[in-house]
């Protein structure tokens, strides 16, 4: 049903004299019920919105890449003039980049990256996002100064599949077993960007005695879901540095509550601002960046005000 009302929309979009000018852009989300992924969302509809001549089309992938090829291919037979895609799996979007690129479309991807990006994006082909190099040593060093450059920590990981997850959890890794900071690594295991599923990992952690003076999180959701699950074994805020990545609302706000000590502000809005101008310049055939990187930054409680925006 979904498919036909959008074969409808583009039907009309394409006899109606006042929508005739309109750039019509497809975003396919890995997922809506991701409250960063909103951000993102959001900035896309909010740039589309500001342009005035943006007809925007949009569809949850539900984390599965299947799902969103279809997506991809629907919106190509559907004649969109740019496909901006959140990849579920940037090692599965080898598929995606053929059909838009062989079609002729415009394809930026946003946020995570494809796996085609270290080895060249194709021409009519963009990204943009933050280097998760950065992300995971930021947090991982703010981490490693509160505790004083020795303890010991547990990671939460997004999903396997997840160049971010991957990225950051190196970094995080790799800035531990410096000389500056030795901090030994007792867990890392995979919570999926989810706060209940990370709340269970630690309280399993908890219940099996392991312990531990930091919980390093690759997103603000495990990190909120790891201080929920100390609070309620009774385990003090205060003894435990909680950091996470994204400064989301939510993680703000907890980060207030004096339950994370650290996030890193990675500017969602900008990204999907920027994808959506990347997308509408190459439908044009204007000139655009195959890569545009938004800068992370470092938020702790002595800055996080600036950030509650």
């Amino acid at each position: 049903m979904k498919q036909l009302l959008i074969t409808a929309a583009l039907c009309l979009a394409s006899t109606a004299p006042s929508m005739a000018s309109n750039t019509r852009v497809a975003v396919s989300m890995t997922s809506f019920d991701n409250p960063f992924l909103t951000i993102l969302l959001n900035g896309i509809r909010g740039e589309a919105e500001r342009n005035g001549n943006i007809e925007l089309l949009t569809e949850d992938a539900q984390l599965d890449p299947a799902k969103q090829l279809n997506q991809v291919q629907n919106f190509i037979a559907n004649g969109v003039d740019a496909i901006i895609v959140n990849a579920v799996d940037g090692d599965a979007t080898a598929a995606i980049t053929k059909a838009a690129a062989d079609a002729n479309v415009p394809l930026v991807y946003v946020n995570h990256p494809p796996a085609e990006l270290d080895s060249g994006l194709p021409e009519g082909t963009a990204f943009v996002g933050s280097d998760e190099r950065q992300s995971g040593t930021m947090e991982a060093q703010a981490a490693c100064k509160l505790l004083g450059g020795k303890g010991k920590a547990v990671i939460l990981m997004g999903p396997l599949e997840n160049h971010a997850a991957l990225v950051r959890t190196k970094d995080v890794e790799d800035t531990f077993s410096t000389s500056d900071c030795n901090i030994e690594i007792l867990e890392k295991q995979t919570a999926n960007w989810n706060r209940t599923q990370a709340q269970d990992l630690v309280s399993s952690w908890l219940t099996a005695g392991i312990e531990f003076d930091a919980v390093i999180a690759n997103n603000d959701e495990m990190a909120i879901g790891a201080a929920q699950a100390l609070k309620a074994a009774g385990v003090s805020m205060d003894k435990v540095v909680i950091a996470g990545i994204d400064a989301t609302p939510d993680g703000l706000a907890a980060m207030k509550a004096g339950d994370i000590d650290i996030t890193v502000f990675q500017n969602a809005t900008k990204q999907g601002e920027v994808a959506t101008q990347t997308a509408v310049k190459m439908a044009a055939g204007k000139p655009s960046e195959k890569t545009s990187w938004v800068p992370f930054e470092l938020v702790t409680p002595d800055n996080m005000a600036s950030y509650a925006k």
